[in-house]
């Protein structure tokens, strides 16, 4: 089982940050489709891949795909893969999540119980037993079904990659922690730069920023459910993977990154995760109204996700919140500013037009990613 093919999913529109990531990694791209790019690697693809990746929502092993435009034909199909070649005699399987886009097929429940059907029937046949006990290791099968065309893949991450485990209370509509870390390779953003976020809120994109700036490995300190796949991955895949995670971290940086935000109690909230997170000492968390933002140095970013007025109270608020905003961002004349936001006025508040927009879903919230460009900062004289 030597080259696999495994399928990360990530946030529509941020397909080009994950498959650099990939590369990054080492691996070659085999496909880079709406909202997931698939990959090949060996055994060891799955444990670097859930550890380092910082901006898939999941990693799955990829075990095969065709077209299937009846449930006749899914049974056949479906009983047709190599399930045997993955699952144990005594593996717990079950089809956890399918989605349909422009097919034929499209009720999750009936092609969840289909292909439930047909694994058992295909196992029993190479198992030569009639029932299965299930009390093993869990192998949760994820479908896609895009014009016909069903893809399948077993889960190998378990509790989606953005739960990174430093944020056990998020603020009020936090931004996932793999959209933050994807909004920040976005921009040229480095860590010797200077970067602030005036809503902080739980604190994720300076958290994301310090965790990127220190090279810690965003998978480190949690679990996977491919860790119990004793047959497919040799554990010292994992211990590797997370030795090669622990060689890489360097804590002691020169960083200038700082979250500000109105409530006092959400900063002590954001402090407490980057304590969790082991960045503490490279963030500066501040209670400090967006009017109030400043810096003495230059060439400096901005990255936030300002409120979008999803409760009709906050709504009336917004054109003077985006209107501060727009005023403390003239101020610091060679900055620049990235924000993500879904209201629509933003712009027009914020007293300026973008140099650049990217439509983004953040869930099924469709979401645009502002860019205001600064001047470069001049060569350093070698």
């Amino acid at each position: 089982m030597e080259n696999m093919e495994w399928i990360a999913p990530c946030h529509f529109g941020l397909e080009s940050v994950l498959k650099r990531e990939i590369i990054n990694l080492g691996y070659e791209i085999a496909q880079v489709e709406d909202g997931r790019v698939t990959f090949y690697g060996g055994a060891e693809a799955v444990c670097r891949a859930n550890i380092f990746l910082r901006t898939a929502e999941r990693v799955l092993l990829k075990v095969g795909s065709f077209k299937a435009c009846t449930f006749d034909e899914l049974f056949e199909k479906t009983k047709a893969l190599p399930w045997e070649r993955y699952i144990p005699e005594d593996g717990r399987f079950w089809v956890t999540k399918a989605s349909s886009v422009k097919s034929r097929l499209f009720s999750p429940s009936d092609i969840q119980s289909i292909m439930k059907k047909a694994m058992v029937e295909r196992l029993k046949s190479r198992y030569h037993i009639q029932w299965f006990s299930e009390d093993g290791a869990a192998f949760p099968i994820r479908v896609f079904l895009m014009k016909d065309i069903v893809t399948v893949g077993i889960d190998t991450t378990g509790v989606s990659l953005h739960k990174r485990g430093y944020r056990p209370a998020a603020g009020k509509a936090p931004i996932s922690e793999t959209l933050a870390a994807a909004l920040i390779m976005l921009t040229p953003w480095k860590k010797d730069r200077i970067l602030i976020d005036p809503f902080c809120g739980s604190g994720t994109f300076p958290i994301e920023a310090a965790m990127m700036a220190a090279n810690i490995a965003p998978g480190m300190n949690r679990d996977f459910t491919a860790e119990t796949w004793t047959r497919l991955v040799n554990k010292k895949y994992w211990y590797e993977a997370i030795d090669e995670a622990n060689e890489q971290i360097d804590t002691h940086i020169e960083t200038d990154i700082q979250g500000y935000d109105i409530d006092g109690d959400i900063i002590k909230t954001a402090r407490q995760n980057a304590e969790n997170a082991g960045v503490s000492e490279l963030i500066h968390f501040q209670q400090r109204d967006v009017r109030d933002m400043s810096h003495a140095k230059k060439y400096g970013f901005i990255i936030t996700n300002p409120p979008y007025g999803e409760r009709l109270e906050e709504k009336e608020r917004l054109p003077a919140l985006y209107r501060e905003f727009g005023e403390s961002f003239r101020r610091l004349d060679s900055w620049s500013a990235y924000m993500i936001t879904s209201y629509t006025d933003a712009e027009r508040y914020f007293g300026r037009k973008a140099d650049k927009n990217r439509k983004i879903y953040n869930g099924m919230l469709r979401t645009y990613f502002y860019q205001f460009s600064g001047p470069k900062p001049p060569k350093q004289k070698g």
